[in-house]
């Protein structure tokens, strides 16, 4: 079972920092606890309340045997997201967001496509016999799209839903989430607006310990719904298989009786 979050645990990670108060957005009063030194501290409790309430429908999501995008482009960020993402062999976009990456998933399959078709190409003897300069080409071409795309290289169709890092860096993922109808699970410090995500975690999204803590905890969250899942998948084909078992016993009973 998922680790709870303790009150502490988000202390220690400096979950509770904020941004400057000038920098506020107002929409974000209700999770803030009060204002220190010019500086804006996040309710805790309320951070522990949208934890537990995010858990609980990603959970649900994964469960389902839906896939959830991780998308972090902040340098502070990148790293840790798309280790758990990895992990939990979940799509990451932690260089760059291309536009349409949601809205026109199509275009971005070809794109998949051609990376595959390359990665397929340099395995096969003819790459060999191309002109240094060809492999060059190819090879540069693979490492753009590999940068770009590689963490959504196994994504077949749209995601159920989004974990973000930071909503305003990250705002075109999250307007394409929205015309999509996708959920958007995101930490939202005091400088953002709360309202463009369905399930908003109030934390420090600048901070590598925080974000640490939180995608961490979000993490082992999904890794215990898929293992909910892989369960279920098992109990229901070892069910079937009883089932079936009970059959042909009856059958050969009534075998039998004749």
């Amino acid at each position: 079972m998922a680790n709870k979050l303790e009150y502490k645990d988000l202390l220690d990670a400096g979950v509770h920092f904020g941004h400057l108060t000038r920098k506020w957005d107002p929409k974000m009063a209700p999770y803030i606890f009060m204002e220190k030194n010019g500086i804006h501290v996040i309710d805790l409790n309320k951070t522990l309340a949208c934890v537990e309430q995010a858990s609980k429908a990603l959970k649900g999501i994964v469960r389902s045997g839906r896939k959830v995008l991780f998308v972090a482009t902040k340098k502070q960020a990148k790293d840790i997201v798309a280790e758990e993402a990895r992990k939990l062999n979940m799509p990451y976009v932690t260089e760059r967001w291309l536009g349409g990456m949601l809205t026109n998933f199509s275009t971005i399959r070809k794109s998949l496509k051609k990376m595959k078709g390359i990665e397929k190409l340099m395995k096969d003897e003819a790459y060999k016999n191309l002109a240094k300069r060809e492999r060059l080409m190819v090879s540069r071409e693979k490492a753009k799209l590999e940068r770009v795309l590689g963490g959504i290289a196994e994504l077949t169709r749209i995601p159920a839903a989004l974990f973000v890092v930071d909503v305003k860096r990250e705002h075109i993922a999250i307007k394409e989430a929205q015309k999509l109808n996708i959920p958007v699970f995101a930490m939202v410090d005091t400088n953002s607006d709360p309202s463009v995500t369905d399930f908003p975690i109030p934390a420090n999204d600048d901070a590598f310990k925080s974000i640490a803590l939180i995608t961490k905890h979000i993490s082992s969250v999904i890794e215990e719904g898929l293992a909910e899942r892989k369960k279920e998948k098992e109990d229901t084909k070892m069910k079937q298989q009883e089932e079936e078992k009970k059959k042909v016993d009856e059958q050969a009973a009534k075998e039998e009786e004749k």
